[in-house]
């Protein structure tokens, strides 16, 4: 598993810029592939189409997956990867400014590491790119490929 990379899959431009700013002001050098849409993402980590000559074996340490997402929603992503034995163990936290407790529990039922909801301001915003990136980066460990 190529601890270096994050999976940042995420439609909002704002969003993608202040969370790519937050890493770097913190000193979180990892790669990160945007993915914008839930079909980017699972060719992304399935290494079809456009990423058919990716090493299948070049997951990332981190996949940061909003719910409402163009094409295939986050939930379905989740459901997909989680249905697969080359992703089934991947971190995956949901990083979402959905309210719905719904979402909350259907993400959890379907195998989400942990569920982040996105704040509002800038500030409480960067703070929680932060504490991500220390936990799941830094702190957390996962099992071998």
């Amino acid at each position: 598993m190529d601890t270096t990379t994050i999976l940042l899959v995420e439609d909002n431009s704002d969003d993608v810029a202040f969370t790519l700013r937050v890493l770097k002001k913190n000193k979180i050098g990892n790669k990160v592939f945007v993915a914008r849409d839930g079909v980017q993402a699972l060719d992304f980590l399935f290494c079809r189409n456009t990423f058919a000559n990716r090493d299948p074996h070049d997951l990332p340490q981190l996949t940061l997956l909003d719910i409402n997402l163009p094409k295939i929603n986050g939930m379905e992503v989740l459901r997909r990867l989680r249905a697969d034995e080359r992703t089934c163990q991947l971190p995956i936290v949901i990083f979402s400014s959905s309210n719905e407790e719904r979402d909350l529990i259907e993400g959890y039922k379907s195998g989400v590491n942990s569920y982040v909801r996105k704040p509002v301001g800038f500030n409480q915003f960067e703070e929680s790119i932060r504490q991500l990136g220390k936990y799941w980066l830094q702190l957390n460990e996962v099992p071998p490929s």
